[in-house]
């Protein structure tokens, strides 16, 4: 019954949908590339923006959570609230997709399981910006299947944002956001702290986010501090290992400290950076007695880079540079570290009166313990007219290895110190509909992939998992999108993605990454105002699993909003449907959530 209930809901709004966002309000943002700024309507690649509006309506708790509702990304939960989860775009990994903070990279050199551990609190986000297929050669290491750029904003003025929710399992949140300063100078204060004791046996937890931004405006330019710490202690049932690992228990803890310059000079441009990551991961596979095993890692990523673009009669050439020196301290795996080089170059042109833009770059990255990389690629983009467009790119790109897949040892896996790095061609050619707030988009894809790095085992009954080089694997997959701001109250919107993985030589082996993507994914969602002051969100998600078969869910969020209060009610899976997003780790069923915020604001 529940699966038909959600087939008749995709179809009744497949064919009259809108989007994550009004497209009048994306129409304006610029998506910041290492040196040129290309306006979303211009890009020719397949991105998509989260806006603050969309986020403030969702019944989303979480970064990792409001990212599910967007085609194509697969985004895997263990436990609720953003507690621990995988990023992966169209049948990737999560070692393959970079994540930045306000243009910082968030990534870890010890595992990609680490990359959602952000300092930001999802209620202070200003907008997601999220680039589907390859920005290696704009990003770097990680971009290998996608970018995601989470961006905050200090507002001049004074104001304090309070907030408040209490849920199912004795779930509580509390939360302060000020923005203080003027026009010149403004600044952003978050605190906020989530905590349950867990839907099931051993998966309580606590989250907790201090982040600090500020920017001082100068001529033609400004400056931009941030800083920040999240904290989690949270019990991992299930979680690694094995479902029979009941008693496994985690703390993470990851902060960022950056000071970026942008400015203008005439026609050319410049943007620099200075960064330092540190990451710190405490595993106990049982927390009442940690001296069975325990695993501590320490990693620090700190780096600079320099970014320049220069508009001339030829069009905007870039150019930039970073350098990076990436720390580990490590228990189980030693003493490591790695210096990473990397020089970007793009030019972005256009013919036929603006209507053909074409963009070639590379990029060269050497790994101190690697070697040389190129990442060479081209997008080209034709505008019919205001409404009809057409876009194709192609890129290659490679993954070095991280130090969890080199090195790793415990009783169920072993890494491999002799992996070689993996590389992929990546292609993509789409339509883009758009007029009067109607927005229409599809497109296919390919990724052929080369050296694919995969844990492996030699039976079911093998009890270890071993990095390992599996060789050739390629997939291939369409994706449409359709979205419509039918009337001022009435927004609808749909995304269906479909993949055919090929691995191409499995010999036998069981994969444990490389064969588990998304087969079928379809999201809609449909919200409604009404009596002036209510919203209503309702967000439904077809997923069905190469290796862990098909479910549907539905989740809702009220929310009344007047002046400077307002008050949610939020259900997630609303239809207390039994699913899985990893193997042997249960997801929370039906949880009620209500909350508040209030706006102070300050003469």
């Amino acid at each position: 019954m529940i699966k038909k209930l959600g087939t008749v809901f995709f179809l009744g709004t497949l064919f009259s949908i809108q989007a994550q966002e009004k497209t009048a309000d994306i129409d304006s943002v610029e998506i910041q590339g290492k040196f040129i700024a290309i306006p979303y309507k211009n890009a020719n690649q397949n991105i998509s923006v989260i806006t603050k509006a969309d986020i403030l309506n969702s019944p989303a708790k979480s970064i990792d959570e409001i990212l599910q509702q967007i085609p194509g990304m697969d985004i895997r939960r263990r436990g609720a609230n953003g507690v621990q989860s995988d990023i992966g775009f169209r049948g990737s990994s999560f070692e393959q997709v970079l994540l930045l903070i306000n243009g910082i990279r968030m990534n870890d050199s010890q595992t990609g399981h680490n990359s959602l551990n952000v300092p930001v609190d999802l209620e202070d986000v200003e907008r997601i910006e999220i680039i589907k297929g390859p920005a290696a050669r704009r990003f770097g290491q990680n971009a290998y299947a996608g970018a995601i750029n989470i961006v905050t904003k200090a507002y001049p003025g004074k104001n304090v944002k309070i907030s408040g929710e209490i849920g199912d399992y004795e779930s509580y949140g509390l939360g302060l956001n000020a923005n203080f300063g003027n026009e010149k100078f403004s600044n952003l204060l978050q605190v906020n702290s989530n905590s349950s004791q867990g839907y099931r046996y051993n998966t309580d937890f606590e989250i907790r986010n201090v982040f600090y931004q500020n920017q001082l405006k100068i001529k033609d330019g400004n400056i931009r501090l941030q800083a920040g710490i999240s904290e989690k202690k949270f019990g991992a049932n299930g979680f690694y290992s094995s479902p029979k690992a009941t008693e496994q228990y985690e703390e993470l803890q990851t902060s960022i400290v950056s000071l970026a310059h942008q400015q203008s000079f005439g026609k050319f441009k410049l943007n620099s950076n200075v960064y330092w990551r540190r990451g710190q991961d405490m595993y106990l596979f049982n927390r009442e007695k940690p001296e069975i095993y325990r695993n501590m890692h320490i990693g620090n990523n700190v780096g600079g880079e320099v970014n320049s673009s220069y508009i001339s009669n030829l069009g905007t050439t870039g150019l930039g540079v970073e350098l990076r020196k990436e720390f580990l301290s490590s228990n189980n795996l030693g003493e490591r570290e790695r210096f990473v080089s990397q020089v970007f170059f793009e030019h972005n042109f256009s013919l036929i009166n603006n209507k053909l833009l074409i963009t070639p770059g590379i990029s060269w990255a050497n790994f101190s313990n690697e070697g040389n990389f190129f990442y060479p690629g081209l997008d080209v983009g034709f505008n019919f007219n205001s409404n009809h467009k057409i876009y194709g790119n192609i890129s290659k790109v490679h993954r070095v290895p991280t130090f969890t897949d080199l090195y790793y040892t415990s009783k169920t896996e072993q890494g491999n110190q002799f992996l070689s790095p993996e590389s992929a061609i990546y292609s993509e050619i789409g339509y883009q509909f758009h007029r009067n707030g109607f927005l229409a988009k599809a497109s296919g894809f390919l990724r052929s992939s080369t050296n694919s790095i995969d844990w492996v085992k030699n039976s079911l009954e093998d009890p270890i998992w071993y990095a390992q080089n599996v060789g050739d694997t390629e997939i291939k997959g369409i994706e449409a999108e359709i979205n419509h701001q039918l009337f001022s109250w009435l927004k609808y919107t749909a995304g269906y993605t479909y993949l055919d993985n090929s691995f191409r030589e499995t010999n036998g082996l069981v994969s444990r990454y490389v064969l588990d993507n998304l087969k079928h994914q379809v999201v809609a969602k449909l919200q409604t105002k009404f009596l002036k002051y209510f919203t209503n969100e309702l967000v439904y998600r077809y997923n069905d699993r190469l290796n862990l078969g098909s479910y549907n869910l539905l989740d809702e969020k009220l929310s009344f909003s007047k002046n400077d209060f307002s008050v949610y009610a939020l259900i997630n899976n609303v239809t207390n449907t039994d699913y899985t997003e990893n193997f042997g780790v249960p997801m929370p069923q039906r949880w009620f959530h209500i909350g508040f915020t209030y706006n102070i604001n300050i003469k």
